[in-house]
């Protein structure tokens, strides 16, 4: 019995090390995907962006009320073109322009040195904000149809892109956070103008919300810098941006 006891022990280091000892490698979680799907709301998509669901987008038929009246109580469409201290000469992408309820305003505040790509992923709505714009002597817009994962504005050419109550519908916000970005000059601010997710008494289907923390949990993923959240309109947030300087 003792002369079979060392030859056993000598075999037993190379049964160790090719078995799960404890000098293995511990097997890494998989990383949780940023989109998931399953079932969702009535006014969801069933997708999901870092626990966040997507909103659907609303129809070209739906136009008249993105010119409602009393948009200009809710909402204060000049307090917010002030708020974003546009200058002479600034190039700007208003995207998810729809009717072009803000582009014109924006075309008046960069001047006829400056200019604004009006974006949209309908050609109705194109067609809709040209005969606005053009209603009001305004000439330095340009309609861009984009897609949903690229708004196809100019590349690192705007000093300033601005989505008003749109990211919230983006279908896929990563590629689209990703596309503006690129659009941006070094220096250049991304502007979300978004219902305040957090006031439940803002009325507006939750969906249709954001809060300033996952506004700035998902653009955390891009080259990106918070810059501050204009507190200036009565129901939403003006959440601002900055595009690195390095190139």
């Amino acid at each position: 019995m003792k002369r079979l006891l060392l030859p056993l022990l000598l075999l037993l280091p190379a049964v160790v090390s090719n078995g799960a000892g404890a000098d293995s490698p511990t097997p890494k979680p998989k990383p949780k995907p940023l989109y998931e799907f399953r079932p969702g709301s009535y006014d969801g998509i069933g997708k999901w962006f870092l626990g966040r669901e997507i909103a659907h987008f609303m129809s070209h038929q739906g136009a008249p009320w993105l010119e409602r009246e009393e948009r200009e109580t809710e909402e204060e469409p000049t307090r917010l073109v002030a708020a974003l201290d546009l200058k002479p000469g600034n190039h700007v992408g208003d995207v998810g322009a729809g009717s072009g309820y803000l582009t014109w305003r924006l075309a008046k505040a960069v001047g006829p040195t400056g200019h604004v790509y009006a974006n949209d992923i309908q050609p109705e709505m194109l067609t809709i904000l040209r005969t606005n714009v053009a209603a009001r002597g305004v000439s330095n817009v340009t309609p861009v149809l984009g897609e949903v994962t690229d708004p196809k504005l100019p590349e690192a050419a705007l000093d300033l892109i601005i989505l008003v109550d749109v990211y919230h519908e983006c279908d896929h916000p990563l590629e689209m956070a990703a596309a503006m970005t690129r659009s941006l000059r070094p220096g250049g601010r991304l502007v979300l103008v978004e219902y305040r997710g957090e006031e439940k008494w803002v009325p507006i289907k939750p969906l249709h919300k954001m809060t300033e923390a996952q506004v700035r949990q998902e653009l955390a993923l891009q080259q990106l810098a918070f810059v501050t959240n204009l507190a200036v309109l009565p129901r939403q947030h003006i959440l601002v941006f900055r595009k690195s300087e390095e190139r």
